[in-house]
């Protein structure tokens, strides 16, 4: 990342003593406050990209970006931007080491597993040999009874094979339950930490609620059936103003929140998702004119007043929302039915702007 210590520096003619550096105004567009904005926008994406690369570790190298990004709006002199430098040099260096430690780990887990199932192999094989060498014994003794002629001969034959094939069936059968219980309880315990594994992957970090992958993979298994279905694209109205205003942290504060609204209000059979930024995803199984009731219920439960805290100590928000639905068509992708609810959220959008809409 390009350092804003070393832009401070290569300004200063080599050899003049210069003053400490004053603390510089972010709100002007010279070169200084557009450099300042940049770097805290770059900030910004590597919190979210962290998040993305490793859902599991991202959140906090997120939260630490956060901080020091919210710390340049304040504070822009040298030794401020060369501390928060600093930090974020070793925050990045840290996440980096633990994320690569967290991928060996699950590596290793998948290795484990690899290797169980080999071994299990191996065993059967083994015990299945040599109940096939019991078995072939057996069978040669029955085949010499034949040749026996004293009765009682042929059935102390008979019953010494029997018996020996059933401790053979037997024997068989029990390590066979060994080993398939044992694989059984490991590939258990492995298929536990997919499946949490997968549902990691599948989470939006922030809010809780899937993330845009999961739900475009919902919308297509939905399109290929006959059933209705209806797609609502949830934006929070002015939601750039309260991170310009009041940070970053409150705005994600806000999201969480308002997530958490979201989901009380859906139904249990609706889908809720984080479609990116300050946007959310809705899919409900029904026809238009039941979705629109639905959503007409949604918007008055989360729409309303929020407390934050912020820098100063509580505060109360007023927030609403725009909400865009469209119902699925015949053979439409999914793309198109996506593309449909965003028109139709951001038509909402406009109207309230309009001079006159009372919002």
């Amino acid at each position: 990342m390009i350092s804003l210590k070393k832009y401070l520096d290569s300004t200063q003619v080599p050899g003049e003593n210069r003053e400490p550096e004053p603390r510089r105004s972010l709100t002007g567009t010279g070169k200084f406050a557009l450099a300042v904005n940049a770097y805290r926008s770059a900030l910004r994406e590597m919190g979210n990209s962290s998040v993305e690369a490793c859902p599991a570790l991202g959140q906090g190298l997120k939260q630490s970006l956060g901080m020091v990004e919210e710390s340049l709006a304040f504070d822009t002199d040298g030794a401020a931007i060369e501390a928060a430098e600093t930090t974020v040099r070793e925050q990045v260096l840290d996440w980096g080491r633990h994320t690569a430690g967290h991928y060996r780990q699950k590596t290793a887990e998948v290795k484990d597993l690899l290797l169980l199932m080999a071994r299990t192999a191996e065993s059967v094989g083994e015990r299945d040999q040599r109940c096939a060498g019991q078995l072939s014994d057996v069978t040669t003794r029955l085949r010499t009874i034949a040749s026996l002629e004293d009765l009682s001969d042929i059935r102390a034959s008979i019953e010494r094979s029997a018996a020996d094939l059933k401790t053979s069936v037997d024997r068989m059968a029990a390590e066979g339950k060994q080993a398939i219980a044992q694989l059984r309880a490991e590939v258990s315990s492995y298929q536990s930490k997919l499946e949490e594994a997968e549902e990691l992957a599948s989470t939006d970090a922030l809010t809780g609620l899937r993330n845009r992958a999961w739900v475009e993979s919902q919308i297509e298994q939905r399109s290929g059936k006959d059933a209705a279905f209806c797609v609502a694209i949830v934006d929070i109205d002015k939601f750039k103003d309260v991170n310009d205003e009041l940070g970053h942290l409150v705005g994600d504060e806000l999201l969480k929140q308002f997530a958490g609204e979201l989901r009380s209000a859906s139904r249990a059979q609706d889908l809720i998702g984080r479609w990116g930024g300050d946007e959310f995803i809705l899919i409900l199984d029904a026809g238009i004119a039941e979705a629109e009731a639905q959503i007409q219920r949604l918007r008055v439960w989360v729409c309303g007043s929020y407390d934050v805290q912020t820098r100063s100590g509580a505060m109360k928000l007023k927030v609403g929302a725009s909400i865009g639905l469209a119902e699925h068509r015949a053979r439409e992708s999914t793309k198109d039915l996506l593309g449909r609810a965003d028109a139709a959220m951001y038509a909402i959008k406009s109207s309230a702007r309009a001079p006159g809409a009372g919002r």
